[in-house]
């Protein structure tokens, strides 16, 4: 059986503030499709932090998930001291 790859990101912690909860922003270099300059974009993601191991600043990997609420769809899988 084959399994499916998940999307991975690497982002940086933003918001810790909630319970098993973290914000993580990710951010993307592309070029602009018509002019050629290289643009920086980011996004924020709600991700699952179940043992509350991340604090801000922390560069983490998150990988996609089913949906675990309303805005989380993805779990933190590596934190900065290699856990989880």
């Amino acid at each position: 059986m084959s399994q499916e790859q998940r999307k991975v990101l690497t982002g940086t912690v933003v918001s810790n503030k909630m319970d098993k909860t973290v914000v993580v922003r990710v951010e993307r270099v592309h070029r602009h499709p018509l002019y050629g300059k290289v643009v920086r974009t980011h996004k924020k993601y709600h991700a699952h932090d179940a043992d509350n191991a991340c604090d801000e600043g922390d560069v983490v990997h998150i990988r996609e998930s089913r949906p675990i609420s309303k805005r989380k769809r993805w779990v933190v899988v590596e934190t900065p001291d290699g856990a989880l």
